[in-house]
């Protein structure tokens, strides 16, 4: 009998070391603009990809035992910081992993993460970031190319009378905000729209009437945004103190969680944006998830698109980190990578639209919709879920 419970013991102990030497902790890089221009829209960013990464350790047990850890750096919106935060993750800390943020960070430190071959997801959705070489570089889903065009179509299906609608370009005067330029161009050129102006801001001016003067004179009739959240309530303001009143659109960056406390009274619900993911309104699996990442952490109290965006990329990231153990047996840098390549119409519980990636295509999905912003922070479908340029719209409000 003693032996017998000798022998346990023994197996219960060997049990524990091999455990101990197997367990992995996953680390992910994180270069996130906390303190820069436009950083309120990073700091949701790091929460929605912390609480979720926090919501895999404690309730669902990690990655089959291994846990998550994020390892976040301020990059204070400069490019130099993002580029030796990266190297930083490349070297020193080893990472499996990284999320870069803008768009000019991501380019910039592009090179580096191909040396050292890590995959990496960029929030910013630049479709430059996905000029070829792609290797180990992803989107989490589709680019500003496709904001571009679903803004587009959804101009040419609203528009009346029989002349062509006069669009005009309101953006940054960086790699962000002109990322809206050559897509927009090339596909009204296609489909009889009129781009009748562009008009570019350093992210630090404080009065834009004189863009949207010249965007007047030139018979803008729609406006399209590319901009962070203080840069549109801007707009609105200039807009009103020259009493202009065209329709303005954005991209799915337009709003944050301190947008709806400054518009008071600015929004009052002209502004449409494209919005590639789940909302409450759609009560899908995702948006649970969400919910109860609310309930738990308490980082928001209401659906914010900044913090969406954190937890969605957590939510790619994981799937990635579970189907690389499944298939391969471990969590590395090229089993990662390898993963990833292979999703194939992935389900995120509507958080985002099913995602696929392949060698060739690393932008996840290709698939908007039209999204009405009300003051009081209600995002409301204006339209069906579309690939732009291939779908019909259906206007659903």
């Amino acid at each position: 009998m003693k032996k017998t419970i000798y022998l346990t013991i023994t197996i219960l102990a060997l049990l524990l070391v091999v455990s101990e030497v197997t367990a992995k902790t996953i680390k992910v890089g994180a270069a996130i603009n906390l303190t820069g221009p436009a950083s309120t829209w990073g700091q949701f960013h790091a929460k929605g990809q912390q609480d979720y990464f926090r919501y895999v350790n404690e309730v669902k047990g990690g990655i089959d035992g291994d846990e998550i850890e994020m390892i976040l750096v301020d990059t204070m919106y400069k490019v130099t910081e993002a580029v030796s935060a990266v190297k930083k993750f490349a070297v020193r800390d080893n990472v499996d992993m990284i999320a870069t943020w803008g768009a000019g960070e991501g380019l910039a430190a592009k090179p580096i993460i191909q040396r050292y071959k890590i995959p990496t997801i960029n929030y910013s959705t630049s479709w430059e970031i996905l000029e070829p070489p792609i290797d180990y570089m992803y989107l989490p889903f589709g680019s500003y190319r496709m904001d571009c065009y679903a803004i587009l179509d959804y101009i040419s299906k609203i528009h009346k009378g029989a002349a062509p609608p006069k669009v005009g370009l309101l953006t940054y005067n960086n790699a962000y905000g002109r990322s809206i330029h050559e897509p927009s161009k090339e596909y009204a050129e296609k489909h009889n729209i009129e781009i009748v102006s562009i008009e570019e801001f350093p992210a630090k001016t404080v009065d834009l009437t004189t863009e949207l003067l010249r965007l007047r004179k030139n018979g803008a009739e729609y406006i399209f945004m590319q901009m962070l959240p203080a840069a549109i309530i801007t707009t609105l303001k200039s807009a009103d103190r020259i009493n202009y009143e065209p329709a303005f659109f954005g991209t799915w960056t337009s709003t944050d969680p301190d947008f709806f406390r400054m518009g008071e009274g600015l929004i009052r619900d002209r502004l449409r944006i494209q919005f590639p993911g789940g909302l409450p309104v759609d009560k899908s699996e995702g948006i649970k998830v969400m919910e109860e990442l609310w309930k738990r952490y308490k980082t928001v109290d209401d659906f914010d698109a900044s913090y969406w965006e954190g937890v969605s990329v957590g939510m790619i990231m994981e799937k990635a980190f579970i189907t690389a153990k499944k298939k391969y047996g471990k969590v590395t840098r090229e089993t990662i990578n390898m993963a990833m390549e292979s999703f194939s119409d992935e389900d995120l519980g509507g958080l985002l639209p099913n995602i696929s990636y392949s060698k060739t295509n690393h932008e996840g999905s290709f698939k908007g919709r039209i999204v009405q912003v009300h003051e009081d922070g209600r995002f409301v479908p204006l339209t069906n879920f579309f690939v732009p340029g291939k779908d019909e719209i259906r206007i659903v409000n």
